[in-house]
């Protein structure tokens, strides 16, 4: 065993020759991740046997959220309304944005390769800060409330969807942008008429998904006062209210479902 797995294995060819077959590496790569499970259960402290004997206290606040309290509603509804509504502008005004960013990080639209790297290092520098953390910075700038988690969705969305475009808009056909560039055109009129249609089903597509995503991020902002009701869980939590938690998350929950639904069949128009 040890020999097949360490040692080359010798292959006849059909001509004759004989060569070596490629070694594997999957020990070595099972090696290191085994190495980095210990090195990281060592760092982070974490004890199995601790998790076996509290995992029975998740389940009872489980058990305390059922029946939900159905009286807690009227007071839900409008900070769930306010989280879609946070979800919807962020979400709508980063896509927008992420065209422009996407345009000027693709290297076959633009010819500057410092423009390029630029704003290449932009979009990847907006995905490295957690949406919490910009949400905690914009409540600092723009004061506690939704604008905050406005903020804060609008630049992961511009992130991530302007990451996808720019990867779509470089995989994209170029015949017909340099038939019309070879006609007059800009580099802009041709990237309108010829490069945008191509990548619009997946740009729709994308930015429905993000849409989707943000609903469940943005309820989760209302814990560094970004606004909506990710507030009230909070208060519900912090006064052991779970019966009137269940509720909002009851809520929650279908409300992500429908909205899950709706834009997959939309999606599945885009494709």
């Amino acid at each position: 065993m040890y020999d097949k797995i360490f040692h080359p294995k010798e292959v006849v060819l059909p001509n004759g020759k004989t060569v070596l077959e490629k070694r594997s590496r999957t020990p070595l790569v099972l090696l290191l991740i085994i190495v980095a499970l210990i090195i990281s259960v060592n760092f982070t402290n974490f004890n199995l046997k601790i998790l076996v004997q509290r995992i029975d206290e998740f389940f009872k606040i489980i058990a305390q959220m059922v029946p939900p309290k159905w009286s807690s509603f009227s007071g839900i509804w409008r900070s769930l309304v306010s989280t879609l509504q946070m979800s919807l502008v962020g979400s709508m005004i980063g896509a927008l944005l992420s065209i422009p960013f996407a345009v000027l990080a693709s290297s076959n639209i633009v010819r500057s390769k410092t423009v390029v790297v630029v704003f290449k290092v932009i979009l990847s520098l907006f995905r490295t800060l957690p949406t919490l953390v910009v949400a905690l910075i914009a409540t600092f700038v723009f004061g506690l409330g939704p604008t905050a988690g406005i903020i804060a969705i609008l630049l992961f969305t511009l992130s991530y969807v302007g990451k996808l475009l720019y990867e779509q808009i470089e995989n994209a056909d170029m015949g017909p942008f340099e038939a019309m560039e070879s006609i007059g055109m800009t580099r802009i009129q041709a990237f309108r008429y010829a490069i945008f249609p191509q990548v619009l089903p997946g740009f729709l597509s994308t930015s429905l998904f993000c849409f989707e995503g943000n609903v469940r991020y943005a309820a989760i902002l209302g814990y560094v006062g970004a606004g909506g009701i990710g507030l009230l869980i909070n208060e519900n939590i912090g006064w052991r209210d779970y019966s009137g938690l269940g509720m909002i998350i009851l809520a929650l929950v279908v409300t992500v479902y429908l909205i899950e639904t709706v834009s997959e069949h939309f999606r599945k128009k885009l494709i």
